[in-house]
């Protein structure tokens, strides 16, 4: 095709009418975003205050303690050391700032992606329309989720918390879509020849033996929330992202270097603990013989 061919094709004007919608939005819906941009802020100034407020010689124990009750000794005593190197490069408030970041992000986005991984397993119609937007969504430059951020709530943490959401949302509709899609059939059919609705095999059977798979989502959530978050300290989120764009920006290998270890450091403590509460296993067995004598019990009394 010559140059002269170019002028054949009309320009699709895509990126102006999404500025245009965007203005909309942010003209009409001007007090959602500042409601939205409240909540936030005082969730996350909250939760780092609350991190925080133990003394981090006292609360890395207890991080320890936790890995020791839901994974093992082993993760117990690299959260001791990796927490304890974290605190000597003194990232240890930044950490928290992080961490806070990633837990309030991962909670909107877990609240909104199950519901919607629920609705797209029971509905080919609506898994078919949720599954272009996920593509759309996790395939989109995590720079450019920054962009309408900024729009709608101004340079800080919210719109850091906005942009994570959004990038790290479909990781978690699909797993939980997957993971009721794939419940044995004939386990759906015993809850059926029990007489039990749909509402009580999704609450009672497929959900419960979905858990595993839901957790793996809710873990890569919080891995892309982790990595997100980062990216958000371009637009003036607390934490080790805002240390590693300084880093950046002043050429300062030191600082980089303790930021980014903070940041491994952080995401393998957040994914070996989502890991170990999405393990199946007995686990698994257990919730199924459960969900099993809960319906047999609701077709005996009739409730």
């Amino acid at each position: 095709m010559t140059p002269q061919d170019d002028s054949l094709i009309p320009r699709i004007a895509i990126g102006d009418w999404v500025d245009a919608g965007i203005d909309w939005l942010k003209t009409n819906l001007s007090w959602l975003f500042d409601l939205l941009r409240t909540v936030m802020s005082f969730l996350v100034d909250n939760l780092t205050e609350l991190l925080l407020l133990v003394p981090a010689l006292v609360a890395i124990p207890l991080f320890a303690l936790l890995a020791l009750t839901l994974r093992s000794w082993k993760l117990a005593v690299g959260t001791l050391i990796g927490f304890l190197l974290v605190l000597s490069m003194e990232q240890w408030e930044t950490m928290m700032q992080t961490m806070a970041l990633v837990l309030v992000a991962t909670v909107f986005a877990v609240l909104i992606a199950v519901p919607l991984g629920v609705l797209a397993a029971i509905s080919s119609t609506v898994s078919a329309i949720v599954k272009p937007i996920m593509d759309f969504m996790q395939t989109m430059p995590a720079f450019v989720y920054l962009i309408p951020a900024v729009i709608f709530f101004s340079i800080g943490v919210v719109p850091g918390i906005f942009a994570t959401i959004i990038f790290a949302l479909p990781p978690g509709v699909r797993m939980t879509e997957l993971g009721i899609r794939q419940v044995d059939s004939e386990t759906v059919e015993a809850g059926e020849a029990f007489g039990a609705t749909p509402w009580q095999i999704l609450r009672g059977i497929q959900l419960p033996l979905a858990v595993p798979t839901i957790m793996a989502g809710v873990n890569q959530v919080i891995m892309l929330a982790l990595s997100m978050a980062v990216v958000a300290g371009m637009v003036g989120a607390d934490g080790l992202g805002k240390e590693v764009v300084q880093a950046i920006s002043t050429q300062n290998l030191p600082l980089g270097v303790e930021a980014g270890l903070g940041v491994v450091i952080l995401a393998v403590y957040l994914d070996r603990l989502t890991a170990a509460l999405g393990s199946p296993g007995e686990y698994r067995t257990s919730l199924l013989a459960l969900a099993q004598r809960t319906l047999a019990q609701r077709a005996t009394t009739g409730v």
